[in-house]
């Protein structure tokens, strides 16, 4: 398999930075559940979790510098003790804040109230993992219970408007694939599940993105034991597109990782690739990265560029 850089050089693109428009601050490792898709490898022994220091850093370097978005992911986020005060500061710094939620981790949270009625005050983005409408399909990636925690949480959060229509409280889902293929149209999906959740649940969102899984972490390690590491790996570079290279997020994205320093996206923090392949912390960055900078690369970027892209 050639290898990702090779593919940008063969079809003449670049891979380099655009402005910079949103700031994603990963604040941990640690989790409710071992999902079997996570790049991270989160899970409940994971104690690796954003200190008081560095949350003021990332609000510091968040008032500092005019973000479009601020992403907040793990993890699970609502495990981070002060996750309401780092909602409440950086909702005052971006006209979009979302929260990246597993949902089952909130249902367990004893300051869900607190925490679902903190979004709804600041019309935090709620965006949520459900792999599969098949409850089967869903319990093999992400646990047994999981799938009916998830269907009550999503019922509950559209009853205090989350998802339902014209009610300006967003929420959106993921779905991923649950073995080592590539997720069907988008388009398609959605509209499938739209009609179910509706009929089955009467459960409503905005909206639904179907996402490649990246072989990293937890999911490599799966993609090796089952022999299917090679086969995923030229599936993604022979579905390379090079028209999905100006939509991927690292173009206008900034990752801090819990520990303060810096990535181009969430997938090169899980590799321990630095921004610009060059360790920098929150606190020593004086300026953003200038349009035309660099984005440090490896073959994982063959998920983010497969088909109509991962953004």
């Amino acid at each position: 398999m050639k290898s990702f850089g090779h593919a940008l050089t063969e079809h003449d693109v670049q891979l380099v930075r655009d402005k910079n428009q949103t700031l994603q601050v990963n604040v941990g490792y640690m989790c409710n559940m071992a999902c079997n898709h996570c790049h991270l490898e989160a899970g409940p022994a994971r104690k690796e979790m954003m200190s008081e220091v560095t949350i003021d850093q990332v609000i510091d370097f968040a008032g500092r510098f005019q973000f479009e978005t601020i992403d907040i992911t793990g993890g699970a986020p609502e495990l981070l003790p002060r996750i309401e005060q780092l909602i409440k500061q950086l909702a005052k710094l971006t006209p979009r804040l979302i929260v990246r939620s597993n949902l089952t981790a909130l249902a367990e949270n004893d300051r869900k109230a607190e925490i679902i009625d903190l979004c709804r005050q600041n019309k935090v983005v709620l965006v949520t993992s459900f792999p599969s409408i098949n409850e089967a399909q869903t319990k093999s990636q992400r646990g047994d219970g999981t799938f009916i925690t998830t269907v009550s949480m999503l019922k509950e959060l559209n009853l205090i408007g989350y998802g339902v229509e014209d009610s300006g409280l967003e929420l959106n889902l993921v779905a991923n694939p649950t073995g080592a293929f590539l997720p069907q149209g988008q388009d398609q999906t959605e509209k499938r599940f739209r009609q179910v959740l509706k009929n089955k649940w009467s459960i409503e969102f905005n909206n639904l993105f179907a996402f490649a899984n990246v072989p990293l972490g937890r999911f490599k390690s799966w993609l090796e034991r089952s022999g299917n590491l090679e086969g995923y790996l030229e599936k993604l570079a022979s579905s390379f597109n090079p028209c999905a290279i100006d939509g991927v997020m690292c173009r206008t994205l900034i990752s801090v990782s819990w520990d303060g320093y810096l990535y181009d996206c969430d997938f090169n923090l899980a590799a321990d690739i630095p921004m610009g392949r060059k360790r920098t912390h929150i606190k020593e960055l004086e300026d953003l990265p200038q349009p035309g900078s660099q984005i440090a690369v490896a073959d994982h970027c063959y998920t983010c560029t497969a088909g109509a892209g991962f953004t």
